[in-house]
């Protein structure tokens, strides 16, 4: 298969969405809009078409002046548990819980759910999720225009950020971040190795945390990731440190591998980054 038949075939399904308004009249709960307080942002819901005839839903928060799009990848199961009115069950990962801190400095972010809550767990190193990952690419470019779009992942979701950006045409993503990604075998078995990060072009930020406790996600093997990036001529470590635990386990979001308690020091240093490249 070609390198840019994922983002093709995402970008020919994404036109299905023309003119959302259409897909509103025949399925309510398409294209709604979300709850916000805040009126210097929004968030709707799409549901995005994919390749299989599946539908995957999508959280969409965009400031007034987007500078660019983030695709934001959560980790853990990849179930955030997103309902058609917008509210979310399962919002402590860190993609979720700042994506209005990511707003304030500019930037839309999108976060898709899973296909009828089902689990990511060794599946984000796929083809599939790969055609998935371009189809939000696609998605994110028709309603951006030619603004920047990145791709973002955190934990097991930097997995699928590799994979997503390793299969995406050159000039469609103008970077890729890595935050606190697995590197070590667990139970997914899967880790970021095993998502082609040689087949990556576009520049990639890899983030930890020097307090990050998570057993598979060490940060000491940031370095050993940024290597991987073999294709890529542009590829930065950012190494951070603090955070305070709240959660029961090491790897969980409300820890130092979630960046708890330091959130907005975290999305400063990303934010100047993506700064550069945008």
């Amino acid at each position: 298969m070609r390198k840019d038949t994922p983002f093709m075939i995402a970008r020919a399904l994404c036109l299905a969405l023309l003119p959302v308004a259409a897909f509103a009249q025949d399925h309510p709960d398409r294209d709604q809009p979300a709850m916000t307080p805040d009126q210097d942002r929004s968030e709707r819901i799409f549901n995005l078409p994919l390749q299989d005839g599946a539908w995957l839903r999508v959280l969409s928060a965009t400031p007034a002046r987007p500078r660019g799009t983030i695709i934001m990848l959560p980790g853990g199961a990849g179930d955030i548990g997103l309902e058609a009115d917008g509210r979310i069950r399962y919002g402590d990962n860190f993609v979720v819980r700042t994506r209005s801190l990511w707003n304030r400095r500019g930037y839309a972010v999108l976060i898709p759910d899973t296909i009828d809550h089902a689990s990511l767990r060794g599946r984000r190193s796929s083809p599939a999720y790969a055609r998935t990952v371009g189809a939000l690419i696609a998605f994110a470019h028709q309603q951006q225009g030619p603004r920047a779009v990145f791709v973002l992942g955190t934990s097991q979701g930097s997995i699928a950020a590799v994979n997503g950006a390793a299969h995406a045409p050159a000039g469609s993503i103008a970077g890729v971040v890595l935050t606190e990604s697995v590197s070590v075998m667990g139970g997914s078995r899967e880790t970021v190795f095993s998502a082609d990060p040689q087949g990556i072009s576009a520049p990639v930020l890899v983030v930890a945390n020097r307090d990050d406790r998570c057993n598979v996600a060490p940060p000491q093997a940031a370095r050993q990731i940024a290597r991987a990036m073999t294709t890529s001529g542009d590829v930065h470590v950012l190494m951070v440190a603090g955070g305070t635990t709240r959660s029961k386990q090491d790897c969980g979001s409300l820890t130092p591998h979630g960046y708890f308690g330091i959130e907005e020091q975290v999305i400063d240093a990303i934010s100047r980054w993506l700064d550069a490249h945008a």
